[in-house]
């Protein structure tokens, strides 16, 4: 895609200014493509398989000309802000940045997050997977599929559940670290007037543990051979839940673009 094409795209008003900042990036589920720039700019890759295939040449040669074009509107922003990339001290930068990852590494919400992770991959490739496949195979027969990520309250297909939780397993700690690399800064404090990304973040890492917990409740009904090893994880997510809640108060009130908003021109 060139730079006049991305420009181009950006002057449609027909899309959702930042909605693509805080979704779950689950675009298959998502009522607001056709709302949204990435899904539009992602398209030309993905409606193509040899764009799409990482060990085609053409691949590279796409992502190589994203990287030309990204670099390209960069200098352009920075020149009509008056900033010197070249000045920049990229070393110092860097290093700075290595701290920080470190202290989000090991901020008690992200080490939750990992360990969730980490407990998810255990029970999923323990013994028990073999188990997890028939009865899923079985239980198809007398469940209706889901048809969005926020129905799960009735009767769900086992392989709706399972899609689920490993859709959501990392994207929770990616979020979370995310969400408290922005606290680290002093981005935020100029930007006291506007919604903190931190809190952005923080409410889509809350929407994903919703929803994993809501998985984990019907996988408890479906196996109860499984029921300690089930509960433990819902109790991991549970305690991490009122974590971030309580080190970011202000997450659930994030009104994402889009997403959280009542607007009359939204379909």
């Amino acid at each position: 895609m060139k730079k006049e094409d991305i420009k181009k795209l950006a002057k449609n008003k027909d899309f959702i200014s930042g909605i693509y900042n805080y979704c779950d990036r689950w675009c298959e589920r998502c009522p607001f493509t056709s709302r949204c720039m990435n899904y539009a700019m992602s398209r030309e890759y993905t409606t193509d398989p040899e764009a799409s295939d990482i060990d085609n040449e053409k691949f590279w040669q796409n992502l190589s000309e994203i990287f030309k074009v990204t670099r390209e509107m960069l200098e352009e922003s920075a020149e009509e802000l008056g900033i010197d990339i070249d000045s920049i001290d990229f070393e110092a930068a860097s290093q700075e940045e290595s701290i920080k990852d470190k202290i989000v590494e090991n901020h008690e919400c992200c080490r939750a997050a990992k360990k969730y992770g980490e407990m998810v991959s255990e029970l999923m490739e323990s013994e028990y997977i073999p188990t997890l496949r028939v009865v899923g195979q079985q239980e198809r027969k007398n469940t209706v599929e889901l048809k969005s990520v926020d129905s799960l309250i009735g009767p769900a297909a086992i392989e709706e559940v399972v899609e689920i939780i490993h859709w959501y397993q990392h994207f929770i700690y990616i979020k979370l670290m995310r969400s408290v690399h922005g606290t680290l800064g002093n981005t935020e404090d100029l930007l006291e007037d506007y919604p903190k990304d931190s809190d952005g973040s923080a409410k889509v890492a809350l929407i994903a543990i919703d929803r994993s917990m809501a998985a984990w409740t019907h996988m408890h009904n479906y196996f109860p051979n499984l029921q300690a090893q089930i509960l433990a994880i819902l109790a991991q997510l549970d305690g991490l839940r009122k974590r971030v809640e309580t080190i970011f108060p202000e997450a659930r009130n994030f009104i994402r673009p889009g997403f959280d908003e009542i607007s009359s021109d939204v379909s």
